[in-house]
């Protein structure tokens, strides 16, 4: 059997894809952690900088992804700057290894991309917070919050 790495992809999503992964939900103890998919979705529609993504495992929805990316703006700063907006693995496919594969390939797009030194996200520092699971993947916790939220980041130096 493959291994779910090999099962992981990052997909656009589309108007035959929008509705299924909008009913992705995290557990009931982790909605605290995350705004709903399609609260996201509608931030993304105002927001040049957002890259979203549906995180599938063979052919199902499993998860969403978005970034905050400076270098899509029309005109980009000279150092652009880039962070995990949103991250979530809808709760029948936690602890599958799903998350980590999704977020490697989150950090290889960032990566190629070859304008930014770190990778940010932020979390809310609470009892279930998803704080280990970035640590795991090489994240650092930073001195920095942002809105409560306590700030990450992976330096993207080649790994």
């Amino acid at each position: 059997m493959a291994t779910p790495q090999h099962n992981v992809t990052l997909r656009e999503i589309t108007a035959d894809t929008v509705i299924p992964v909008t009913r992705l939900a995290v557990a009931e103890s982790q909605k605290r952690f995350v705004a709903p998919n399609a609260v996201s979705l509608a931030q993304a529609l105002f927001a040049p900088e957002a890259w979203y993504r549906a995180i599938y495992f063979g052919d199902e929805p499993a998860g969403f992804v978005m970034l905050y990316d400076e270098s899509l703006r029309s005109q980009p700063p000279p150092s652009p700057g880039v962070g995990v907006w949103r991250f979530m693995v809808a709760e029948p496919h936690q602890g599958k290894g799903i998350g980590s594969a999704a977020m490697r390939l989150v950090i290889e797009h960032v990566r190629s991309k070859g304008c930014f030194g770190k990778l940010e996200l932020s979390y809310v520092p609470a009892e279930g917070s998803p704080e280990p699971f970035y640590l795991s993947l090489g994240f650092r916790n930073t001195d920095r919050f942002d809105d409560g939220e306590r700030v990450m980041e992976l330096p993207l130096g080649e790994a």
